[in-house]
């Protein structure tokens, strides 16, 4: 299984915020399909004495086509998703797209729908300072 061009970045800027890799990748299993989001991860939320439990799916979008591999990742998330909310309904799952891809693609009239409607949650990501620009809920 390919890692991410960005997979050990990302990785490594979730550890600077603090959170613990829990899986990498995390596997997921369900009626007869084995599916690999590129991470887990938790960190203890000290207010409400709870840990706080993501799944991180990591796309670089280098392909020939951006669209292609918006449908690509729609499609892993959609299907990530759908098992998560039925075996970890406590992890929350995350697309992380780069900087350079969220402020053009990620802009355009069309992704804005198709995020919106699939409700997806996005973290941002510096392709060169291994760090999370922003978290999108």
């Amino acid at each position: 299984m390919a890692k991410d061009k960005f997979h050990e970045a990302i990785k490594n800027a979730l550890i600077k915020e603090g959170w613990t890799i829990t899986d990498d990748p995390l596997f997921l299993q369900f009626g007869g399909v084995d599916l690999f989001v590129d991470l887990g991860a938790e960190r203890m939320i000290a207010a409400q004495k709870e840990n706080q439990k993501i799944a991180v799916e990591i796309k670089s979008f280098l392909g020939y086509s951006l669209i292609s591999d918006f449908h690509q990742a729609v499609g892993q998330v959609m299907n990530y998703r759908l098992i998560l909310q039925r075996d970890e309904p406590d992890r929350v799952l995350y697309l992380a797209v780069p900087l350079d891809v969220y402020e053009t693609f990620f802009r355009l009239e069309f992704t804005q729908l198709a995020i919106a409607s699939y409700q997806f949650k996005i973290i941002v990501y510096s392709t060169e300072d291994e760090v999370l620009l922003q978290w999108i809920n």
